[in-house]
């Protein structure tokens, strides 16, 4: 076989006698080496040749002797079969060649593609790996939709909380609102991670947050107690302010809607402003303590300062302090005394009631009022002078008709009325000081403040004080003839002996015994006295 292996074949016709004679020659050489081999190995009597072996021990001489003729018929006729087989199946053996060719050609193709198969496992591993991954993921995303699905009517319900929230914030539906509000911070505890939860919390933040301004902005308008108590209860159920924060709140918001109604006001009339300023803190600031009070009420304590560190009582005098500031800065405004004096009125009645609740400040108003009456009588003085001194300058001295002269007794029972003397007409400057004063003392009498006797009483002295002076500077700036002088020394009279008296009445009946201080001080006013008594010599 490896002979017909390794020689050249073809397969025409014309060269089979050559190839059966290499063949014969070939199988004669494998016969002869084949009788070598059973010659040296029958010695041995293998286990296969003990049969044949017991045979020879059993023939004859004779029959031992013919044994190897018989071996050789019988090789010869082995070998011949032998070559026959050969040459009429020689096809058989070149087709063994060529498949066994082929064999080792697609053995070795198969070797160099498992190499390459070998190599690409890793690849193919990691690739499964990445698809069984991908392929959970999958099915992950598969079964959440599922539940999704099975799930789609509570789903929507849940989307639709913060719709339903908005829309019970606007309709005041607050009790509703929250227990939708508590709801999602319920399911927000148990599943923090879900992303619909998540975001289904974020919206319903931003209602509760539109719910919480909705509120404040409640506390800021006109409500009563009933209604303040169930908003500071929806603040608690929120839960966004401490207990002192929320007390803050209250007060804050009621304080801007006391600054709301006070912007309402009208300032340019500052007496209305005041009044209406003074109505709104009677009313309004003793219902904002009790309610105060009545909503964060302390069982535990007998005070609230022991609790919120006195915050009611520091927003109370804030409240206080503004109000007298007010005053201050709108009492020199006003410039009736009428209405001076009914803002007093006012003041002390609101302030009174306050005291109910502990804030009773009519101690401090009395400064106040003082210094705006004070400012009120200066100013009419001034006026006074001034218009006295305006009509001086312009006076033509010429005889009026005569009135009748009647002195004048200072005192507070010297008149059943203040009328000021008719004889002042021949006058006009001297009549023009009186009607000023007079203006001045019915201003003052509905607003006089005990406290100020003296210092009104030394504004008037310094009043008549200067008109005294103008007389006396305007004799030694004029020239006047011999019966201007008349004239002119006849109002210095009138200056003295009416209009210096009927001050001091109107005075007297403003404040007992002020006739007296305004005549007291008489004494220094002897300008004029000196003035008159050289006219008379002359």
């Amino acid at each position: 076989l490896s002979l017909l292996y390794s020689s050249p074949h073809k397969k025409s016709s014309h060269h089979c006698s050559g190839e059966e004679d290499r063949l014969r020659e070939s199988m004669e050489s494998l016969t002869s080496e084949e009788n070598g081999e059973v010659a040296g190995l029958i010695p041995l009597a293998s286990v296969s040749q003990q049969p044949y072996v017991s045979e020879l021990l059993s023939f004859t001489l004779d029959r031992l002797h013919k044994e190897p003729e018989l071996l050789r018929v019988d090789a010869e006729r082995i070998r011949r079969q032998m070559q026959e087989v050969a040459v009429s199946n020689y096809r058989s053996f070149i087709s063994a060649a060529d498949a066994l060719l082929s064999i080792r050609e697609e053995v070795s193709s198969i070797d160099k593609h498992l190499e390459s198969l070998i190599s690409e496992v890793p690849k193919l591993t990691s690739g499964c790996t990445e698809f069984i991954e991908s392929a959970e993921q999958i099915l992950e995303k598969r079964k959440m939709n599922q539940t999704l699905l099975a799930n789609h009517s509570t789903l929507l319900d849940l989307l639709e909380i913060p719709q339903l929230m908005d829309t019970c914030v606007r309709n005041g539906n607050y009790d509703e609102a929250l227990d939708l509000e508590a709801f999602v911070s319920k399911l927000t505890t148990m599943h923090p991670k879900i992303p619909v939860i998540q975001a289904l919390a974020a919206e319903v933040k931003q209602t509760t947050q539109s719910l919480l301004s909705q509120l404040l902005q409640k506390l800021r308008s006109n409500i009563q107690l009933p209604e303040c108590l169930r908003i500071i209860g929806y603040l608690r159920r929120i839960g966004v302010f401490s207990e002192y924060e929320m007390r803050l709140q209250f007060l804050r918001c009621r304080e801007a809607w006391l600054a709301g109604i006070l912007d309402d006001l009208d300032q340019r009339n500052p007496y209305e402003y005041l009044k209406g300023m003074v109505n709104c803190h009677r009313m309004h600031l003793f219902d904002v303590v009790n309610q105060y009070r009545a909503i964060f009420a302390d069982d535990t304590s007998g005070s609230e300062e022991n609790y919120d560190g006195g915050l009611l009582f520091s927003w109370a005098m804030h409240q206080i302090t503004s109000h007298l500031g007010t005053l201050k800065h709108m009492l020199p405004k006003i410039t009736d005394g009428g209405s001076l004096s009914n803002i007093l009125d006012q003041c002390m009645y609101c302030a009174m009631g306050l005291g109910w609740v502990g804030l009773d400040f009519r101690g401090l108003l009395p400064s106040l009022f003082e210094e705006a009456v004070l400012n009120l009588f200066m100013k009419n003085i001034n006026t006074a002078i001034e218009n006295f001194q305006l009509v001086l300058d312009s006076h033509r001295w010429v005889p009026l008709p005569a009135v009748g002269f009647s002195g004048v007794t200072a005192g507070e029972d010297s008149l059943e009325d203040v009328t000021p003397p008719s004889y002042l007409m021949e006058h006009p400057p001297l009549a023009v000081f009186i009607n000023g004063v007079s203006a001045a003392m019915n201003e003052l009498r509905p607003c006089a403040p005990v406290s100020l006797k003296h210092i009104l009483a030394q504004e008037l002295v310094k009043g008549l004080k200067a008109v005294h002076d103008s007389l006396l500077r305007y004799n030694e700036t004029r020239m006047l003839r011999e019966n201007e002088s008349a004239l002119f020394f006849s109002l210095c009279r009138a200056f003295m002996e009416v209009a210096f008296p009927h001050c001091a009445t109107c005075f007297g009946r403003c404040y007992p015994g002020g006739a007296a201080l305004i005549m007291e001080a008489k004494g220094s006013f002897d300008g004029i006295s000196r003035l008159l008594s050289v006219s008379s010599a002359r």
